[in-house]
């Protein structure tokens, strides 16, 4: 079948290129103190930000222009990278410990997470096997349990880093590509249940995790450890009203808030920006899931149909996760907020991914 291809979706592309600059101008605002203190250059998380926003702008203008059906070609030798690069990083002396978690391969400053990549290979991959053979899906055994096998061996791995956050990305977005095949949701069910026993399992296995648990509950009942980083965030946000305190006149930057130039930057645009800042972010990221998923309705086939979803999917959890846990609606997870947060791999990454979105776009009906 000959694909008639048209422009991409242009309102998709623009809050694309709106969120990727309110991140930069924000990475930098939430980040300079920071790193005045630490590097001795108010500029250095900004120069990395724009740095990586380029690249990732270049793989975004090539992977849109790039026939999404190549995707589908590679995919199985893509995951299979994935899963050696998530083995590989487990392993002492090659992979490298930041923030209490072995999830990097890198020299120095410079490192990718290959948990990353999982998730966008986990997605590829899931869309070829489900779109060829769709029947398949709604038998438990021999449609729904093999890819459910192979989303927990992933997620199992990630947990060895251990990296919840990110684990909970790749689930959600595989469910999301998994549903989209036509799995019924009464057996869907029946994994939400054992995936719910396996979390507990999870909470009771690592202490820390408890204690993000009870400190989400009542984060003021350890305001110097567990509870900190809720409080702090919410100390943020309360300040930040209607219109906000200005740019770069945050004060829970001045070593108040840990990682606010990541996982806590929405706090800070909230600070700043005030409701109406925080509002606009929001509108955005709801502008680019909603013509995400529409791309998803009108793709050509079946494995653009999948695949956008899975993008859409990862997307829309990712925002979700970050932003409730910034709020106080989640316990702290430790993920970023797609397209705004200080990133290198991890942004050149979701903008690759959105040039796929974009192109199958291109072929929508």
């Amino acid at each position: 079948m000959v694909k008639a291809r048209s422009a991409p979706d242009f309102l998709m592309l623009g809050s694309t290129l709106l969120l990727l600059a309110i991140g930069v101008v924000m990475v930098y605002s939430a980040s300079a103190v920071m790193a005045l203190r630490e590097h001795g250059d108010a500029f250095f998380y900004l120069k990395r930000q724009g740095l990586f926003a380029a690249l990732g702008v270049v793989a975004m203008f090539f992977t849109m222009n790039t026939d999404y059906v190549v995707w589908k070609k590679y995919s199985k030798l893509l995951l299979l990278i994935c899963f050696v690069f998530l083995v590989a990083v487990l392993i002492p002396g090659i992979g490298v410990v930041r923030g209490g978690a072995r999830s990097w391969l890198g020299i120095g400053s410079f490192g990718i997470q290959p948990s990353e990549f999982m998730k966008m290979g986990m997605i590829m991959f899931l869309s070829k096997w489900l779109s060829e053979d769709q029947g398949k899906i709604t038998h438990f055994t021999k449609g729904l349990l093999p890819p459910l096998g192979l989303v927990g061996l992933a997620f199992g791995l990630i947990m060895l880093q251990p990296d919840l956050g990110t684990g909970a990305v790749l689930v959600g977005a595989s469910l999301l590509i998994i549903y989209t095949a036509g799995a019924r949701l009464v057996h869907l069910s029946y994994f939400g249940l054992v995936g719910l026993i396996g979390f507990v399992g999870l909470i009771i296995a690592a202490p820390y995790r408890l204690k993000r648990i009870t400190a989400f509950l009542d984060p003021w009942e350890d305001p110097l450890g567990a509870g900190y980083q809720a409080i702090q965030s919410l100390y943020a946000i309360g300040p930040g009203g209607l219109v906000g305190l200005g740019l770069g006149m945050s004060r829970q930057k001045y070593s108040y808030l840990p990682e606010p130039q990541t996982d806590f930057i929405f706090s800070i645009i909230a600070e700043e920006l005030g409701f109406i800042g925080g509002s606009l972010v929001l509108v955005l990221f709801t502008l680019l899931v909603w013509r995400g998923m529409r791309t998803a309705i009108t793709a050509p086939d079946t494995f653009g149909s999948l695949l956008a979803a899975g993008i859409v999917g990862m997307i829309a959890v990712q925002v979700i996760i970050n932003i409730g846990v910034v709020i106080g609606m989640f316990p702290v997870t430790g993920i970023t907020l797609p397209l705004i947060s200080a990133g290198g791999s991890s942004l050149t990454l979701m903008l690759t991914a959105i040039g796929i979105l974009l192109n199958i776009s291109r072929y929508s009906r």
